[in-house]
């Protein structure tokens, strides 16, 4: 099924319907709704009745647009316009992953009350500044002023494009400096051998939580993606008990 915010941009989704909250996936960074995890909680869901979306930013998956014409600020408007389209007025638990657990944080300051509790995977909140301008050296600054665009190697395969027009919009986009003003039940699976974003990031962003009902989850052994048995088993343990 498919929706447009903008006028020639598809944003594709999948939604079944079910009990409860709707658990709302937001994938993260050049992923899409057809990921492990997303696909493991949509079958997961579905066996127990409760509702589910998921779906894909514009320029990811099966949307329309250009991966490069995307920013934060584009994808969580396109987080925003497919839950408010697709289920408007329900209750919802947000699951977000890495990049999608800044877009769950953002899309959840937006939804206010409607947001009965969140579970964030390895998030990356301020991932724009604090994690990947922090790591280009001087040369790939100066190529990504001059181009607008470079291609940093990936340990996931081939190397994706990184924009100046992500680094600037992120900015505009910051929550780790101040208070975030989420009040629902939120929590937090993170690898401590995560290369990508550091389980420290986690304790900066439990310490701007409003809300005083959050819980981490430290997994010792657990790289970024937490795709292991054992980490999805963890994961659909925690979505069944909040919200």
């Amino acid at each position: 099924m498919e929706v447009f915010r903008v006028a020639g941009v598809r944003l594709a989704y999948a939604f079944s319907e079910g009990a409860g909250p709707v658990v709302v996936f937001c994938s993260g960074y050049g992923s899409d709704m057809g990921g492990t995890k997303a696909m493991r909680l949509w079958e997961f869901c579905r066996a127990r009745g409760m509702a589910m979306l998921r779906f894909d930013y514009s320029g990811h998956g099966a949307s329309g647009g250009r991966f490069e014409d995307g920013c934060v600020g584009e994808w969580a408007a396109d987080a925003a316009y497919v839950v408010s389209a697709v289920i408007p007025g329900r209750e919802v638990v947000l699951v977000g992953s890495s990049m999608g657990g800044w877009i769950a944080l953002l899309l959840a300051l937006e939804l206010g009350a409607l947001v009965k509790g969140m579970v964030l995977i390895a998030p990356a909140p301020d991932f724009t500044e604090g994690l990947a301008r922090g790591r280009l050296s001087a040369a790939q600054l100066a190529a990504l002023r001059r181009d607008g665009v470079i291609y940093p190697p990936s340990q996931y395969g081939a190397p994706m494009p990184l924009t100046l027009k992500l680094l600037e919009d992120g900015a505009r986009h910051l929550l780790l400096g101040g208070k975030i003003a989420v009040k629902c039940p939120v929590r937090v699976l993170h690898g401590m051998r995560d290369a990508d974003v550091p389980w420290e990031h986690t304790l900066k962003l439990a310490a701007c939580l409003e809300s005083e009902d959050v819980r981490l989850v430290f997994v010792k052994d657990g790289d970024h993606r937490l795709s292991r048995e054992a980490d999805l088993a963890v994961l659909e343990e925690v979505v069944s008990t909040i919200g």
